[in-house]
């Protein structure tokens, strides 16, 4: 009886330390939260060099050799990580030399490095520490700890230093890497032959990243950027709705989306060179400031007293605070710029436009139907601009309070501070007078247009047998 005892209890034992061995197994290779990829790009001869750091953990399914529980063979583990190299990222980096998919790279060296190391911060250490010797066989590091350096390889068509003088060599890269965990962040660092070092930083899967983009690549990335800003933005599509309610005519349109469109243009650029306020409670300003100016415009319409004079102005007006609010959604975006910055943010702008137009073109003969065959005109815009403006309403003291979180500290009044405020208030004058000038030539013509319209209906008509 005691000898059964003894190996019931002993294969409890065995069992349950079993399940121990893989519930640790199982969580070994679950999906890590945060990783971080450090990714160092630099053509070089024949070869486009990449310098890869990823944490050794996002290497799911690759058994990597043990000493001691937890603790990394590193004498024994070159197989395992030039397998995970392979199987983890060689495949998912696609790089491009004038649009033309480079061969897939080579893995020339890995090493596993401690979590302290600093090789990264420039191309020239985390060369020398690729291609230097690895850590000793006796250091002791927990493979959930250690870091996986790789150094890729892709060959070029042409040396590189010929092809920048003669083609302009420009290459791009797709980093596919966001299986490696639930929030990837890639910082990628790109040093061409030629021209300043180029930094980004990703999260998630960016698509096709030009790293020396020309002024058409970059336009037609920020056109696209623009056009779908301005679909996905539901304050700014509130906004634009509350504009054409009352008018509902392409002709009556322009001189409001253009006023709207270009106020918006003004911050946006001011924006981008760095002239705005970098205050911490400016953003929720904004973003408060942008619910008002739907609020009021809904306001404007219920009660009714608007004119295509009046509301130009206005759009003229909340399209500066507006412009502020496109600029934000742009910080991330601006490092696919290149050495075009005036370029992509006047495509931006562009895009932005078209959207607006498509949008305009979307809503005036949906109105039309709406006030046409479901409800009066007045009783419907009444209606609509209700509806947006308790939508505005909500947000507007959302907003607010992120806003009362934040102390204000109002700049001290310098001589630099009233300088640029003054820059700022001549720019705002000079366009706005700009606008008046343009569009009151506009509201001159289409006076003149309805009197001699008016003229000719009241002028009596001669009888055809009327002397001459």
């Amino acid at each position: 009886m005691q000898a059964a005892s003894f190996k019931s209890r002993l294969f409890g034992a065995s069992l349950f330390a079993a399940l121990l061995l893989v519930c640790s197994a199982a969580s070994a290779h679950d999906i890590p939260v945060d990783v971080t990829v450090q990714i160092l790009l630099k053509p070089d001869g024949h070869s486009l060099n990449l310098l890869l750091r990823v944490p050794l953990q996002a290497m799911r399914d690759v058994e990597f050799p043990e000493v001691g529980p937890g603790y990394l063979d590193l004498a024994h583990s070159g197989t395992s990580l030039h397998e995970a190299a392979s199987l983890w990222i060689a495949n998912d980096l696609e790089a491009y030399q004038n649009d033309a998919r480079l061969p897939n790279p080579q893995v020339v060296e890995t090493r596993i490095s401690l979590p302290s190391d600093r090789s990264f911060s420039s191309y020239e250490e985390a060369l020398a520490h690729l291609t230097g010797p690895p850590l000793p066989s006796g250091t002791q590091v927990y493979w959930n700890q250690a870091m996986l350096d790789v150094l890729f390889q892709y060959p070029i068509d042409s040396d590189i230093g010929s092809d920048i003088e003669s083609k302009k060599a420009r290459f791009s890269i797709h980093p596919a890497l966001g299986r490696l965990g639930e929030h990837v962040v890639i910082a990628l660092r790109f040093e061409p032959p030629s021209g300043a070092v180029r930094a980004f930083e990703f999260i998630g899967d960016p698509g096709l990243v030009h790293l020396d983009p020309s002024w058409t690549q970059a336009a037609a990335r920020f056109v696209q950027l623009g056009i779908f800003h301005i679909l996905s933005g539901t304050d700014h599509l509130l906004f634009l709705f509350c504009l054409v309610i009352p008018f509902r005519r392409f002709r009556a349109l322009v001189p409001i989306v253009t006023a709207f469109t270009v106020a918006h243009s003004i911050t946006l650029i001011a924006s981008a060179y760095n002239l705005a306020p970098d205050w911490l409670w400016f953003p929720p300003l904004i973003e408060t400031l942008i619910a008002i100016s739907i609020l009021y415009m809904a306001l404007e319409n219920i009660v009714g007293v608007t004119s295509v004079q009046r509301r130009w102005m206005v759009a003229f007006g909340f399209g500066l605070v507006h412009g502020f609010g496109f600029s934000f959604a742009l910080r991330q975006t601006l490092q696919f710029a290149g050495s075009h910055l005036l370029a992509s943010l006047l495509s931006f702008n562009i895009g932005v436009e078209l959207g607006q137009l498509f949008v305009l073109a979307l809503m005036i003969p949906l109105l039309d139907v709406l006030f046409r065959f479901v409800v009066a005109e007045r009783m419907g815009t009444i209606i609509l601009s209700a509806l947006v403006a308790h939508t505005a309403w909500h947000w507007m003291l959302e907003r607010y309070d992120v806003l009362s979180r934040y102390r204000f500290e109002w700049p001290a009044i310098t001589p630099l501070f009233l300088a640029a405020a003054m820059r700022w208030m001549i720019v705002v004058i000079l366009m706005a007078a700009l606008l008046w000038l343009l569009f009151g030539n506009f509201r001159d013509k289409m006076s003149r247009d309805a009197f001699s319209r008016m003229y000719l209906a009241l002028r009596p008509k001669r009888s055809p047998q009327s002397p001459e």
